[in-house]
């Protein structure tokens, strides 16, 4: 356990940021000679909630009001690169973001896959932070102390680096 440790430190500390160039300015990374891979992420954030503001979203009379959020996910997923200035703009093949109650709030997963020369992290993160937004706008009227937290990378796979998951 401790030499897995120490190997995962060892890697760290060699990688170097790749959005700055040698004098320290910012860069677009130049992916044209990666090959193209199979790649997917994975990420989740949890929208946390006063009981009352969950019973009124779950007895809502007028549709789920959770799908919205996902249509939100699902839209800031593919503008990802116009929000994040040094992205790729990105042909992705597939977004699912799923937004569920949980015993304090909403727990929302949003999961991309894509075939490129770099990954889709940054979509996977986008969506659901923005599905969490949503459901913020959509219930602040009625709460204002809800809380957007622990958005994470959960999984990511294709490419140099390989497969990732976060710890639990």
């Amino acid at each position: 356990m401790a030499r897995e440790s120490k190997k995962k430190k060892a890697a760290t500390k060699s990688r170097a940021l790749t959005h700055y160039d040698p004098a320290g300015r910012v860069r677009m990374v130049d992916v044209s000679a990666k090959p193209e891979t199979h790649r997917q992420a994975s990420a989740n954030v949890l929208v946390k909630m006063k009981p009352q503001t969950l019973k009124k979203i779950r007895n809502n009379p007028k549709g789920d009001p959770l799908e919205i959020s996902r249509v939100a996910g699902i839209a800031a997923t593919k503008r990802t690169a116009d929000l994040i200035p040094l992205c790729h703009p990105l042909l992705l093949s597939h977004i699912d973001v799923r937004a569920e109650f949980c015993k304090n709030g909403i727990l929302i997963t949003a999961t991309v896959r894509s075939t490129g020369s770099t990954g889709v992290e940054m979509e996977a993160l986008t969506g659901a932070a923005v599905a969490a937004l949503t459901v913020y706008d959509m219930c602040k009227a009625v709460d204002h102390e809800i809380e957007i937290t622990g958005l994470k990378l959960l999984y990511k796979s294709g490419g140099k680096s390989g497969e990732f998951r976060a710890s639990k």
